[in-house]
Protein backbone atom coordinates (compact mmCIF):
# COMPACT_ATOMS: atom_id res chain seq x y z
CA UNK A 1 0.00 0.00 0.00
CA UNK A 2 2.86 2.29 0.76
CA UNK A 3 4.36 1.75 -2.19
CA UNK A 4 1.05 2.62 -4.45
CA UNK A 5 0.44 5.83 -2.29
CA UNK A 6 3.92 7.20 -3.44
CA UNK A 7 3.90 6.08 -6.98
CA UNK A 8 0.23 8.01 -6.71
CA UNK A 9 2.47 10.97 -5.39
CA UNK A 10 5.11 10.71 -7.96
CA UNK A 11 2.16 10.88 -10.84
CA UNK A 12 0.11 14.03 -9.39
CA UNK A 13 3.65 15.57 -8.75
CA UNK A 14 3.93 16.05 -12.69
CA UNK A 15 0.50 17.26 -13.05
CA UNK A 16 1.18 19.35 -10.45
CA UNK A 17 4.18 20.91 -12.31
CA UNK A 18 2.28 21.24 -15.58
CA UNK A 19 -0.39 22.93 -13.53
CA UNK A 20 2.23 25.21 -12.06
CA UNK A 21 3.67 25.80 -15.38
CA UNK A 22 0.23 27.11 -17.18
CA UNK A 23 0.26 29.46 -14.19
CA UNK A 24 2.83 31.58 -15.64
CA UNK A 25 -0.39 32.84 -17.87
CA UNK A 26 -0.43 35.21 -14.29
CA UNK A 27 2.73 36.07 -14.81
CA UNK A 28 3.42 36.76 -18.22
CA UNK A 29 2.10 39.56 -20.55
CA UNK A 30 0.03 37.63 -23.99
CA UNK A 31 2.97 36.28 -25.79
CA UNK A 32 6.02 34.63 -24.42
CA UNK A 33 9.23 35.84 -26.25
CA UNK A 34 10.32 33.25 -28.76
CA UNK A 35 14.13 32.63 -27.34
CA UNK A 36 12.06 31.52 -23.99
CA UNK A 37 10.15 28.96 -25.90
CA UNK A 38 13.12 27.94 -27.76
CA UNK A 39 14.46 27.39 -23.97
CA UNK A 40 11.61 25.94 -22.82
CA UNK A 41 11.05 23.61 -25.90
CA UNK A 42 14.86 22.62 -25.96
CA UNK A 43 14.99 21.82 -22.62
CA UNK A 44 11.82 19.74 -22.53
CA UNK A 45 12.97 17.52 -25.61
CA UNK A 46 16.35 16.98 -23.76
CA UNK A 47 14.54 15.15 -20.63
CA UNK A 48 12.74 13.32 -22.74
CA UNK A 49 15.18 12.14 -24.54
CA UNK A 50 17.33 10.95 -22.00
CA UNK A 51 14.90 9.82 -20.49
CA UNK A 52 13.84 7.58 -23.07
CA UNK A 53 17.32 5.93 -23.32
CA UNK A 54 18.33 5.67 -19.53
CA UNK A 55 15.11 4.94 -17.70
CA UNK A 56 13.09 3.10 -20.69
CA UNK A 57 15.53 1.53 -23.79
CA UNK A 58 18.15 0.55 -21.35
CA UNK A 59 15.79 -1.25 -18.77
CA UNK A 60 14.08 -2.94 -21.59
CA UNK A 61 17.08 -4.39 -22.72
CA UNK A 62 18.06 -5.25 -19.44
CA UNK A 63 14.33 -6.94 -19.34
CA UNK A 64 15.47 -9.02 -21.89
CA UNK A 65 19.26 -9.85 -20.90
CA UNK A 66 17.95 -13.43 -21.21
CA UNK A 67 17.49 -13.74 -24.61
CA UNK A 68 21.59 -13.08 -24.88
CA UNK A 69 22.87 -11.09 -27.93
CA UNK A 70 18.70 -11.19 -29.52
CA UNK A 71 17.99 -8.86 -25.96
CA UNK A 72 17.27 -6.07 -28.33
CA UNK A 73 14.32 -7.76 -29.74
CA UNK A 74 11.82 -6.36 -27.47
CA UNK A 75 13.22 -2.84 -27.41
CA UNK A 76 13.28 -2.63 -31.60
CA UNK A 77 9.68 -3.94 -31.41
CA UNK A 78 8.20 -2.04 -28.80
CA UNK A 79 9.87 1.08 -29.76
CA UNK A 80 7.97 1.14 -33.55
CA UNK A 81 5.02 0.27 -32.13
CA UNK A 82 5.13 3.14 -30.02
CA UNK A 83 5.94 5.49 -32.72
CA UNK A 84 3.20 4.07 -34.79
CA UNK A 85 0.97 4.78 -32.26
CA UNK A 86 1.65 8.20 -32.16
CA UNK A 87 1.63 8.08 -35.53
CA UNK A 88 -1.90 6.68 -35.50
CA UNK A 89 -3.29 9.52 -32.87
CA UNK A 90 -1.80 12.37 -35.14
CA UNK A 91 -4.30 10.89 -38.30
CA UNK A 92 -7.51 10.44 -36.10
CA UNK A 93 -6.98 13.38 -33.49
CA UNK A 94 -7.45 16.83 -34.75
CA UNK A 95 -4.42 18.94 -33.59
CA UNK A 96 -3.00 22.48 -33.91
CA UNK A 97 0.57 22.59 -33.22
CA UNK A 98 2.03 26.17 -32.03
CA UNK A 99 3.05 28.82 -34.43
CA UNK A 100 1.08 26.99 -36.94
CA UNK A 101 -1.86 27.83 -38.84
CA UNK A 102 -2.97 24.61 -40.82
CA UNK A 103 -4.37 21.99 -37.96
CA UNK A 104 -3.74 17.88 -38.75
CA UNK A 105 -5.30 15.06 -38.88
CA UNK A 106 -9.30 14.59 -39.94
CA UNK A 107 -10.90 17.98 -40.27
CA UNK A 108 -12.94 19.47 -37.59
CA UNK A 109 -14.79 22.43 -36.66
CA UNK A 110 -13.26 22.36 -32.97
CA UNK A 111 -12.10 25.99 -32.26
CA UNK A 112 -7.89 26.91 -32.92
CA UNK A 113 -7.65 27.00 -28.78
CA UNK A 114 -9.08 23.34 -28.59
CA UNK A 115 -6.89 22.09 -31.09
CA UNK A 116 -3.99 23.08 -29.47
CA UNK A 117 -4.83 21.80 -25.81
CA UNK A 118 -5.54 18.75 -27.83
CA UNK A 119 -1.57 18.62 -29.63
CA UNK A 120 0.11 19.38 -26.07
CA UNK A 121 -2.64 16.60 -24.69
CA UNK A 122 -1.19 14.03 -27.23
CA UNK A 123 1.93 15.17 -26.52
CA UNK A 124 1.64 14.02 -22.18
CA UNK A 125 0.73 10.83 -23.03
CA UNK A 126 3.40 8.74 -23.54
CA UNK A 127 4.79 10.19 -20.48
CA UNK A 128 1.82 9.07 -18.24
CA UNK A 129 2.58 5.74 -19.86
CA UNK A 130 6.32 5.98 -18.92
CA UNK A 131 5.79 6.84 -15.49
CA UNK A 132 3.13 4.20 -15.02
CA UNK A 133 4.88 1.40 -16.54
CA UNK A 134 8.27 1.96 -14.54
CA UNK A 135 6.55 2.32 -11.22
CA UNK A 136 4.36 -0.66 -12.36
CA UNK A 137 7.62 -2.91 -12.75
CA UNK A 138 8.94 -1.26 -9.23
CA UNK A 139 5.48 -1.99 -7.95
CA UNK A 140 5.80 -5.67 -9.26
CA UNK A 141 9.34 -7.02 -7.42
CA UNK A 142 11.37 -6.48 -10.66
CA UNK A 143 14.48 -6.53 -9.24
CA UNK A 144 15.78 -4.32 -12.86
CA UNK A 145 13.61 -1.71 -11.13
CA UNK A 146 14.28 0.06 -8.19
CA UNK A 147 12.38 2.79 -6.58
CA UNK A 148 15.02 5.60 -6.40
CA UNK A 149 15.36 4.88 -10.59
CA UNK A 150 11.37 5.08 -11.05
CA UNK A 151 11.74 8.57 -8.74
CA UNK A 152 14.24 9.99 -10.80
CA UNK A 153 11.90 9.43 -13.43
CA UNK A 154 9.17 11.22 -12.51
CA UNK A 155 11.68 14.24 -11.12
CA UNK A 156 12.96 14.55 -14.82
CA UNK A 157 9.18 14.62 -16.38
CA UNK A 158 7.97 16.73 -14.02
CA UNK A 159 10.65 18.98 -14.10
CA UNK A 160 10.03 19.58 -17.76
CA UNK A 161 6.14 19.94 -17.24
CA UNK A 162 6.63 23.06 -15.99
CA UNK A 163 8.04 25.12 -19.29
CA UNK A 164 5.16 22.58 -21.11
CA UNK A 165 2.41 23.93 -19.48
CA UNK A 166 3.44 27.60 -19.62
CA UNK A 167 4.04 26.82 -23.54
CA UNK A 168 0.55 25.93 -24.24
CA UNK A 169 -1.04 28.40 -21.53
CA UNK A 170 0.67 31.82 -23.21
CA UNK A 171 -0.63 30.58 -27.00
CA UNK A 172 -4.41 29.88 -25.56
CA UNK A 173 -4.00 33.52 -23.85
CA UNK A 174 -2.29 34.75 -27.00
CA UNK A 175 -5.51 33.48 -29.19
CA UNK A 176 -7.78 35.57 -27.14
CA UNK A 177 -8.62 33.52 -23.99
CA UNK A 178 -8.93 35.32 -20.36
CA UNK A 179 -6.22 34.43 -18.32
CA UNK A 180 -8.19 31.84 -16.17
CA UNK A 181 -9.43 29.84 -19.03
CA UNK A 182 -6.03 29.71 -20.58
CA UNK A 183 -4.53 28.22 -16.95
CA UNK A 184 -7.16 25.79 -17.06
CA UNK A 185 -6.26 24.93 -20.76
CA UNK A 186 -2.86 24.22 -20.16
CA UNK A 187 -3.65 22.30 -16.62
CA UNK A 188 -6.08 20.37 -18.07
CA UNK A 189 -3.55 19.43 -20.94
CA UNK A 190 -1.65 17.30 -18.26
CA UNK A 191 -4.07 15.51 -16.94
CA UNK A 192 -3.49 12.32 -19.99
CA UNK A 193 -0.69 11.79 -16.85
CA UNK A 194 -1.68 11.16 -13.79
CA UNK A 195 -4.87 8.89 -15.48
CA UNK A 196 -2.48 6.90 -17.76
CA UNK A 197 0.24 6.84 -15.24
CA UNK A 198 -2.84 5.27 -12.72
CA UNK A 199 -4.30 2.82 -15.32
CA UNK A 200 -0.81 1.33 -15.87
CA UNK A 201 0.01 0.73 -11.92
CA UNK A 202 -3.36 -1.00 -11.43
CA UNK A 203 -3.08 -3.06 -14.36
CA UNK A 204 0.48 -3.99 -13.06
CA UNK A 205 0.27 -7.41 -12.39
CA UNK A 206 -0.85 -8.28 -15.73
CA UNK A 207 1.59 -6.57 -17.60
CA UNK A 208 4.81 -7.85 -16.37
CA UNK A 209 5.42 -10.28 -19.07
CA UNK A 210 5.18 -7.83 -21.44
CA UNK A 211 7.18 -4.87 -19.32
CA UNK A 212 10.41 -4.95 -21.84
CA UNK A 213 7.95 -4.28 -25.05
CA UNK A 214 6.24 -1.68 -22.99
CA UNK A 215 8.93 0.23 -22.02
CA UNK A 216 10.42 0.31 -24.85
CA UNK A 217 6.61 1.46 -26.04
CA UNK A 218 6.85 4.39 -23.79
CA UNK A 219 10.39 5.33 -25.25
CA UNK A 220 9.05 5.12 -28.55
CA UNK A 221 6.16 7.57 -28.45
CA UNK A 222 8.15 9.82 -26.59
CA UNK A 223 10.57 10.24 -29.23
CA UNK A 224 8.22 10.86 -31.84
CA UNK A 225 6.87 13.66 -30.14
CA UNK A 226 10.21 15.06 -30.10
CA UNK A 227 11.03 14.77 -33.44
CA UNK A 228 7.48 15.35 -34.54
CA UNK A 229 6.95 17.89 -32.46
CA UNK A 230 9.27 19.83 -30.27
CA UNK A 231 12.58 19.93 -32.54
CA UNK A 232 10.67 21.46 -35.04
CA UNK A 233 9.20 24.17 -33.11
CA UNK A 234 12.21 24.86 -31.32
CA UNK A 235 13.69 25.54 -34.62
CA UNK A 236 11.27 27.47 -36.68
CA UNK A 237 11.78 31.03 -37.50
CA UNK A 238 14.83 32.72 -37.36
CA UNK A 239 18.21 30.62 -36.44
CA UNK A 240 19.11 30.41 -32.76
CA UNK A 241 21.17 28.15 -30.98
CA UNK A 242 20.04 28.66 -27.46
CA UNK A 243 17.33 25.88 -27.61
CA UNK A 244 19.89 23.74 -29.03
CA UNK A 245 22.03 24.44 -25.66
CA UNK A 246 19.06 24.25 -23.35
CA UNK A 247 18.44 20.64 -25.15
CA UNK A 248 21.95 19.78 -23.67
CA UNK A 249 20.71 21.60 -20.42
CA UNK A 250 17.57 19.27 -19.93
CA UNK A 251 19.57 15.94 -21.41
CA UNK A 252 22.03 16.45 -18.74
CA UNK A 253 20.13 17.04 -16.25
CA UNK A 254 17.86 13.63 -16.91
CA UNK A 255 21.06 11.87 -17.20
CA UNK A 256 22.44 12.87 -14.40
CA UNK A 257 19.04 12.17 -12.53
CA UNK A 258 18.85 8.62 -13.36
CA UNK A 259 22.66 7.67 -12.91
CA UNK A 260 23.07 9.06 -9.55
CA UNK A 261 19.65 8.22 -7.87
CA UNK A 262 18.85 5.01 -10.35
Amino acid sequence: MESVLWAAGGTGFTFFMTALGASMVFLFRKSMKLSVQRIFLGFAAGVMIAASVWSLLIPAMDQSEGMGRLAFIPAVVGFWIGNLFLLALDHIIPHLHRNSEKAEGPKSRLARTTMLVLAVTLHNIPEGMAVGVVYAGYLTGNTKITAMGALALWIGIAIQNFPEGAIISMPLRAQGMKKSKAFLGGTLSGIVEPIGAAVTILAAGLIVPALPYLLSFAAGAMIYVVVEELIPEMSAGEHSNIGTLFFGVGFCLMMILDVALG
